[in-house]
């Protein structure tokens, strides 16, 4: 019987990552014919169809997902093992994959500046998602860590608290509300505010929020990022709650305020997280050990 390969696997988790043939051969650079034989090949040697195009759409079958779900513990487990057996001769010649969620971008960058500065060899790659997209990325094993708040329980994650995370609430400098003291929650139920889009971890600390003091907050727009939340309440379109920490230059200038209300900031922390059975690489180690410095919290598995 013939053996499916390693390049096989990874022309397949393209595919199936896009659901395209096309834009999986354009991130292959192989041409489209070439990506189609090389799943047409798995699909002889398993005797099952692996997708199936309904209109111009393409599925994975229930062979297809299980395929997928073999393909990625196969091809991860041989790129811990090429980059631990790379690692062993030097950390800086190891390969770095971490994900922060959007709030803490402005944090991981610095760390990684720092980080870079003592490992220069590293090779890093970042992405920048929301909350929901890191998680999946943590779960499904694509990268060795990610820096965000806190993360549910029950998801086999072990995450390490090593920052605090105030959420405060900005408005544009000129509003009735900047200068007054200890202003009451309720003041701002006439308010509009300008929300972070679902599966944010900032929307969802300011829901729990105002749903424990059983108060209704009008959503005057929905945004994907901290910036276009700080450009909206400097344009007067509404008040915003963002982390303190992406907020140094805009209150140097002026540009926006802070209001001081009761009951804020909502302190929040941010957490280094990866998989609870991952045994990460060197490179990853390091890292982890320069975020948590020498005090070390408790880490917290679930």
């Amino acid at each position: 019987m013939r053996r499916l390969t390693l390049r096989q696997f990874r022309v397949f988790e393209a595919v199936a990552r896009h659901l395209s043939f096309s834009r999986a051969a354009e991130e292959l650079h192989l041409s489209q014919p070439a990506v189609s034989m090389q799943v047409k090949g798995i699909e002889t040697i398993l005797g099952m169809r692996l997708t199936e195009q309904l209109g111009k759409k393409i599925f994975l079958t229930e062979a297809g997902r299980e395929v997928l779900h073999a393909s990625r513990t196969i091809t991860a487990r041989l790129d811990d093992m090429q980059a631990n057996l790379a690692q062993l001769r030097s950390i800086d010649s190891g390969r770095l994959s971490l994900a922060a969620t959007s709030t803490v971008n402005v944090v991981a960058t610095d760390i990684l500046a720092r980080f870079r500065g003592r490992h220069p060899g590293v090779t890093v790659h970042l992405d920048v998602s929301n909350r929901a997209a890191v998680l999946d990325q943590l779960i499904g094993n694509r990268i060795d860590l990610a820096i965000m708040g806190q993360v549910p329980d029950g998801l086999g994650l072990e995450a390490i608290r090593f920052m605090d995370n105030p959420l405060v609430v900005i408005a544009p400098p000129d509003h009735p509300l900047v200068g007054k003291k200890n202003a009451s929650v309720a003041s701002l139920a006439a308010e509009s505010f300008l929300v972070r889009e679902a599966g944010s971890g900032t929307r969802g600390a300011m829901e729990r929020f105002f749903a424990a003091r059983e108060l209704e907050i009008q959503s005057s727009m929905e945004m994907s990022s901290n910036e276009a939340i700080k450009q909206a309440v400097q344009a007067g379109l509404g008040l915003g709650i963002l982390s303190l920490q992406t907020l140094e230059m805009e209150l140097a200038l002026k540009r926006l305020a802070v209001l001081d209300v009761d009951g804020f900031p909502i302190m929040r922390h941010w957490y280094i997280v990866h998989r609870a059975d991952k045994r990460l690489s060197p490179a990853a180690l390091a890292f982890k050990d320069f975020v948590l410095g020498p005090a070390q919290a408790r880490p917290r598995k679930g």
